[in-house]
């Protein structure tokens, strides 16, 4: 099956998690409702064997466009199954344009840093039909395939026409400057990119290092954009985390990293008259630093509250930092939170979603959830259980390794 699609760039990010619904959706068009239901009905036959749609899946793409093969690791292990579920995940959103588009722009601007053509698009569209028809049999209707192959090309259509609108580069080269160890497993490290990324302080980056080449893992600046450009990675050391392991143990002064561009929409409107509650676990503190940062170039701001929480007190590792700031800004109050261990002297104890909700809804504040996949599921379900109105709460989902 041929794609009618037109201009640049293909889908080869890591998974990614769903992101916010808007307060108040675009209904979809019947048409494409009942598109999506066939898709995801379908999908729910497939996952089982995602294994062997997967290895279906490459091995098709890279005999259909054989230069796709230098956008993924040797190891193809690393990669397996993420790029199909990535897909599947984003084909099952197009009845949610308010979501989708936005979502969509900031991904095609991303995926320019391969150095993709038009044909690589397509390559994949056919691929992922083809694997899935393969394992789907009897269940891969005409009806079936022509759901999957208009969404694919919607999908494809808004990356395409988002990267080709970027006038930015498709991405830059970064030297390290600075690999400072703050605990075992944790890493600051500072960059000095060869000209200013345009970065809006709460979003983040992918980042691929040398130690793991083509391994693309995605990082959030943790302070506002300098004069000089130079800029502060928070790093820790995930479990099974290629990349995350080789900037902690690895990475040194002089190295070379390749920054893609700027993605997420974490971001407080000093103007909207409402104030803001900040909840952060872990490294989870660096995108919300970065607006803390920014937020300081100023005389008057919206009233702060930041829940900065982790398992023990040695994992608030910015904590003095966080107060030295807020003695001096009367805006911003800072309140650690300890899961387990002994009270540390002004912490709450309990988890972060315990500690916020405490509190109650929230009404008219405009609230920022940062940290791992599962303490922000965790945490935004508790707020919703709580009262919190969705359209209150922004996060922006990725993986961390």
């Amino acid at each position: 099956m041929r794609f009618p699609i037109s201009d640049s760039q293909p889908v080869t990010a890591d998974a990614v998690s769903p992101v916010p619904r808007s307060s108040a959706p675009r209904e979809a068009p019947p048409a494409v409702t009942a598109m999506v239901r066939l898709i995801r009905d379908t999908w729910a036959k497939s996952e089982p064997f995602i294994p062997e749609i997967s290895q279906f899946f490459y091995g098709m793409l890279f005999t259909l466009a054989p230069a796709t093969r230098d956008f993924f690791p040797i190891n193809m292990e690393v990669q397996r199954g993420r790029l199909v579920r990535a897909l599947v995940h984003i084909v099952q959103m197009v009845d949610r344009p308010d979501d989708l588009v936005p979502f969509l722009t900031q991904l095609g601007r991303d995926h320019r840093k391969f150095g993709v053509i038009p044909r690589h698009y397509e390559a994949v569209g056919t691929a992922l039909l083809a694997s899935l028809k393969n394992h789907l049999g009897p269940d891969w209707t005409p009806e079936v395939e022509r759901a999957w192959a208009e969404a694919f090309t919607i999908v494809a259509r808004a990356m395409q026409e988002a990267a080709a609108a970027d006038v930015n580069p498709a991405s830059w080269s970064a030297t390290v400057l600075e690999h400072r160890r703050l605990t075992w497993d944790l890493a600051l490290v500072r960059v000095q990119p060869e000209f200013p990324v345009p970065y809006q302080p709460g979003q983040y980056m992918s980042v691929e290092v040398p130690q793991r080449p083509r391994l693309w893992r995605y990082l959030s600046p943790a302070n506002a954009p300098r004069e000089d450009g130079g800029i502060e990675f928070h790093v820790r050391a995930v479990d099974g985390g290629w990349v995350s392991r080789a900037i902690v143990s690895h990475t040194q002064p002089g190295d070379v990293w390749r920054l893609g561009p700027p993605l997420g929409r974490l971001a407080v409107d000093r103007t909207d008259g409402r104030g803001v509650l900040m909840i952060a676990g872990g490294t989870g503190i660096a995108p919300l630093r970065a607006i803390l940062d920014d937020l300081a170039q100023w005389g008057e701001n919206p009233k702060v509250q930041l829940f900065y929480g982790g398992p023990s007190r040695e994992d608030l590792y910015d904590l003095d930092e966080l107060r030295a700031l807020a003695a001096t800004n009367p805006w911003l109050t800072v309140t650690p939170v300890i899961e387990h261990g002994d009270e540390a002297p002004g912490c709450v104890q309990g988890t972060l979603a315990e500690a916020v909700t405490q509190q109650g809804s929230w009404p008219g504040h405009r609230i920022l959830v940062a940290g791992s996949p599962a303490m922000i599921r965790a945490t935004v379900s508790r707020m919703l259980v709580a009262g919190s109105a969705l359209d209150q709460i922004a996060y922006d989902p990725f993986t961390i390794d």
